[in-house]
C-alpha cells in the first residue's frame, strides 16, 4: 500500500532579483500565474496526494481567491504563511503537516518540497524522485553539471576544481521521509533559538539533513528545464520551454 505524499510547496519569496513589483510566483507566463504550473503539476500527479502551500502573510487572501479557488486546485489542504527565509517557510509549512486538526495526517509517509518558483515540474521527476526516496529516505531532484565548477577564497580567487563527475546541480522537489525531515527542522529550529536566525545558513532541505541526522541524500534522476524563475533572463527561457 502507498505510503501518503505530502507535497509542500514554497511561494513565499518576494522576487527581488526579477526588478519587479510584482512577486516572481505571482508573474504570468504562458497568461496563467507562475505558481499555477507547480500546483498543477501536483493536482495531476498521480503520486502526491494532498499539498500545503507556504506564501507571504499579505498574499493569503489573493492566492486563495486568484489561484486556488479560480483555478479549482482541490489538493491544496491549506495556506499557510512563509518566513522571512527559505528554512523558516519550510519549518512553518512542516508545522502544517503535524497540525492534529488535518482530516489525512502524514506521520509517516513522505513529504516533497518544491520551490513554486520552478513551473516545469513534471509527473517523470516526481516519479524519479518517489522512487528513489523508497529505497533511500532522502533523495533531492538534481542533474550532473555541464560546466567545471570552481571553489574560491574569500578573495574570489579559486583554490580549487571539484571533478566535474561529481558534481550534480541540485533542484527541487527534495523529498524525505516524514519522521526524518520533521526530525531534521525540529534540531535546526532549535539551533536557531539558540544561536540566533541570522546565523543560521542553510540553502536547501538537503542541507538540514546533512546536519542533522545521518541519513545520506540520494541524487534522484530529473531534467536540465526543471529551472528555477529568479532573474528576466530566467523567465524568457521559461518562455522559449513553454512555446515547444
Amino acid at each position: 500500500m502507498k505510503k501518503r505524499c505530502t507535497a509542500i510547496i514554497l511561494a513565499a519569496g518576494s522576487g527581488s532579483r526579477m526588478k519587479s513589483t510584482t512577486a516572481k510566483q505571482f508573474m504570468l507566463l504562458g497568461g496563467k500565474p507562475l505558481l499555477w504550473y507547480s500546483l498543477q503539476a501536483v493536482e495531476q500527479s498521480e503520486i502526491i496526494d494532498d499539498c500545503i502551500l507556504v506564501t507571504g502573510e499579505s498574499d493569503i487572501p489573493y492566492v486563495q481567491r486568484e489561484i486556488i479557488e479560480k483555478y479549482d486546485f482541490r489538493k491544496v489542504e491549506s495556506v499557510v504563511a512563509g518566513g522571512s527565509e527559505r528554512w523558516e517557510s519550510v519549518g512553518k509549512g512542516l508545522a502544517a503537516l503535524q497540525d492534529k486538526a488535518r482530516e489525512f495526517p502524514n506521520r509517516d509517509g513522505y513529504v516533497f518540497i518544491h520551490d513554486g518558483a520552478r513551473p516545469f515540474l513534471t509527473e517523470e521527476i516526481i516519479r524519479s524522485t518517489f522512487d528513489t526516496v523508497q529505497k533511500y529516505h532522502a533523495c533531492v531532484a538534481a542533474v550532473p553539471s555541464k560546466d567545471t565548477i570552481k571553489l574560491a577564497d574569500e578573495n574570489e580567487f579559486a583554490i580549487s576544481t571539484p571533478d566535474r563527475r561529481r558534481v550534480w546541480v541540485v533542484q527541487t522537489p527534495q523529498v524525505f521521509d516524514t519522521e526524518l525531515i520533521v526530525k531534521a527542522y525540529t534540531s535546526l529550529w532549535e539551533k536557531a533559538e539558540a544561536v540566533g536566525k541570522e546565523n543560521i545558513a542553510v540553502t536547501d532541505d538537503a542541507g538540514v539533513v546533512e546536519l542533522f541526522t545521518d541519513c545520506s541524500v540520494k541524487m534522484a534522476e530529473s531534467s536540465y528545464r526543471n529551472i528555477k524563475i529568479t532573474t528576466p533572463e530566467d523567465l524568457k527561457i521559461a518562455e522559449t520551454f513553454l512555446n515547444q
